[in-house]
């Protein structure tokens, strides 16, 4: 984003003293300070796009890290509280523990270790940053929105700061009304409201499930690599069955629901959003308005990332003096 004096233009140019004052930031202890150099968006983007279709070629099978990028940068600011301020995507606390070795995260070591090749082309930017640049490069990458997005985030040096307890919402609570609640529970804590709750789960329309991971398998859509309003099309006019059976045998894992092709799966947190009223209105406008999903989705998503990060605030230049 450019800053106040470069809009303006030469006119009215700061004088040299002013545009190299250096604000100074009070950090964290337990955040390592930013790197003077700032890292360049586009350049970091462009790198993560070109990862996304290099590793989505090697694999040939229609999958990619696309819906994976997605869920990491979920996962590393879905951790907020706005009771305490605890979590967030400030940190990167998720290259430690207990953050590392939390069931939610299961398989987010293969996007880290992805992003390394990123992270060595461009040491300039925060793991925070990158981690969370991933999932909005993913969802612009497959035709989604444009996701609002700046630098900011630092990298802490342990897992000290992380949460006591994951804070990451579940598939299942045992039935449909404790499973709304939940979800209720863990986005209203973060700060969202129902509106944005459903805008953000439309991003299942990325990626699959995965029985070594998460224990579900299966994708949401037919289209795993688009971001588009599938995901809600399919909710309200598919039939959706308990899943009994995978590959012939017996399912084994834990409940999840399948369309009428068997090929195709929900979760029960997303069953929830068609058995809860409020929900299914929000689930229903999104099925027939994707532009509606997109704008809200594009301001949802950079709410969540911006969760738990104190950008400092920088003063016009005309105000340094």
């Amino acid at each position: 984003m450019m800053n106040a004096a470069a809009r303006l233009g030469g006119r009215y140019a700061a004088p040299a003293a002013a545009t190299g004052a250096i604000l100074a930031l009070s950090i964290s202890p337990e955040i390592a300070h930013a790197k003077e150099a700032k890292a360049d968006v586009n350049a970091v983007k462009k790198s993560i796009a070109e990862l996304i279709e290099d590793d989505a070629e090697r694999r040939g099978d229609g999958t990619s890290l696309t819906g994976t990028f997605v869920r990491l940068a979920w996962h590393c600011a879905g951790t907020y509280s706005k009771v305490d301020g605890s979590g967030g995507s400030n940190g990167a606390r998720m290259r430690f523990n207990p953050e590392a070795n939390w069931g939610a995260n299961a398989g987010l070591d293969v996007p880290r270790k992805a992003l390394e090749a990123v992270k060595e082309k461009h040491p300039e930017i925060s793991y925070a940053d990158l981690y969370t640049l991933a999932g909005v490069v993913a969802v612009e990458e497959a035709g989604g929105p444009k996701v609002p997005f700046r630098l900011g985030r630092e990298d802490a040096d342990s897992g000290e700061t992380s949460p006591k307890e994951c804070g990451l919402p579940d598939a299942d609570k045992g039935s449909s009304q404790n499973t709304r609640s939940h979800i209720r529970d863990v986005f209203y804590r973060m700060g969202f409201n129902d509106r944005e709750i459903v805008a953000l789960l439309g991003a299942h329309a990325l990626g699959r499930c995965h029985t070594d991971r998460s224990g579900y398998w299966g994708p949401w859509t037919f289209a795993e690599n688009t971001f588009s309003n599938e995901y809600f099309r399919l909710l309200i006019e598919e039939r959706w069955s308990p899943k009994l059976s995978h590959n012939g045998k017996p399912w084994e894992g834990p409940d999840q629901f399948e369309d009428s092709t068997g090929k195709l799966m929900m979760l029960p947190s997303d069953m929830a959003l068609v058995q809860d009223p409020a929900f299914r209105k929000i689930v229903e406008l999104y099925a027939r308005d994707e532009d509606a999903f997109l704008k809200d989705f594009a301001s949802a998503f950079s709410k969540l990332l911006e969760l738990g990060v104190d950008f400092p605030s920088v003063k016009p230049w005309y105000k340094f003096w």
